[in-house]
């Protein structure tokens, strides 16, 4: 019986997920049928109640990647929520996990996990992330949640999160204050000095969204006439990674490392925490090789040398 898997989300036509998964299954020799599938929040119940429906019928789902803007939502339609994403209330992956004998939930449980916050941390360390940085957030919404965790794993003592509306970080907020890492909500209009001298920036914005920053940041290191050239001159020593990875290289990422920082593209962000939900969907767990980021990569055109 052929396996399936799935990523959801609205829109869906534009995710890189089913080019990785079907490389890493492939690669694996592992039968399962991933596809892309288009659910609103408001169509999550309904979608959710028709998949527990299948399972009761004998259909192996295995797994389901989540996207915007269904993580905050998929919390309530899981049967267990752990590690970070308990905390964060953010579930970015579902996995079908046998259930133990008399579970009232029936014999396949559904357990949401959130592998956002490895694929950033890994990411990020990489690229040559200090340990303890000081790190700046863009955007307060549910991907912004997995940004704080991931600062807080790299030891930042805090974060700065700017936000488009202070008043609507709602998200930002529970994730801080479930992780117990001060935060401060700032408006999006100070961000470009802020980031400047910021170890880490981690930009959760949607593609686009940022380019107003860019042009702020190019102001910041632009070059007078009659000053020094770029290389007598200090520019940025801080990574950025930029969640937003089409279209690449984004407007931000390019003023970033114009001035001199180092870039993470949200694809290899994307790479690792997809090999996280593989570990989860084929039940390979440590096992699974390290070759199979080679083939994620070919699959979606990142360069193998990032890794």
């Amino acid at each position: 019986m052929t396996l399936r898997a799935a990523v959801l989300g609205h829109p869906i036509t534009h995710s890189k997920s089913p080019a990785l998964h079907r490389a890493a299954y492939a690669h694996l020799g592992v039968q399962l049928d991933y596809t892309a599938i288009d659910v609103t929040e408001e169509e999550l119940p309904a979608f959710m109640a028709r998949v527990r429906e299948d399972v009761r019928q004998g259909q192996s789902w295995r797994g389901l990647s989540v996207t915007m803007p269904l993580k905050a939502g998929m919390v309530r339609e899981v049967d267990e929520v752990r590690g970070v994403a308990r905390e964060l209330g953010v579930v970015n992956t579902v996995a079908f996990e046998p259930a133990a004998p008399g579970d009232s939930t029936g014999s396949t449980r559904l357990v949401g996990y959130n592998t956002d916050v490895a694929g950033i941390v890994n990411a990020l360390r990489h690229a040559g992330a200090v340990s303890a940085p000081t790190g700046v957030v863009l955007g307060g919404g549910g991907t912004s949640a997995a940004a704080i965790a991931a600062l807080k794993e790299l030891g930042a003592p805090d974060a700065d999160v700017f936000v488009r509306d202070v008043s609507r970080a709602a998200e930002a907020r529970a994730a801080a204050a479930a992780l117990g890492m001060p935060v401060r909500i700032r408006p999006m209009n100070e961000a470009a000095a802020a980031m400047a001298a910021a170890d880490v920036v981690i930009s959760t914005l949607p593609p686009r969204a940022a380019d107003p920053l860019a042009g702020e940041l190019a102001g910041l290191f632009a070059r007078p006439a009659g000053q020094p050239s770029r290389e007598n001159r200090p520019g940025l020593s801080g990574v950025l990674l930029d969640a937003a990875y089409d279209p690449w290289p984004s407007r931000i990422a390019s003023a970033w490392q114009s001035a001199g920082g180092a870039v993470v593209p949200g694809l290899e962000m994307l790479i690792y925490q997809a090999v996280e939900q593989v570990r989860h969907f084929t039940g390979l767990g440590a096992a699974v090789p390290a070759e199979v980021i080679d083939v994620m990569c070919d699959a979606v055109g990142a360069p193998r040398r990032v890794f």
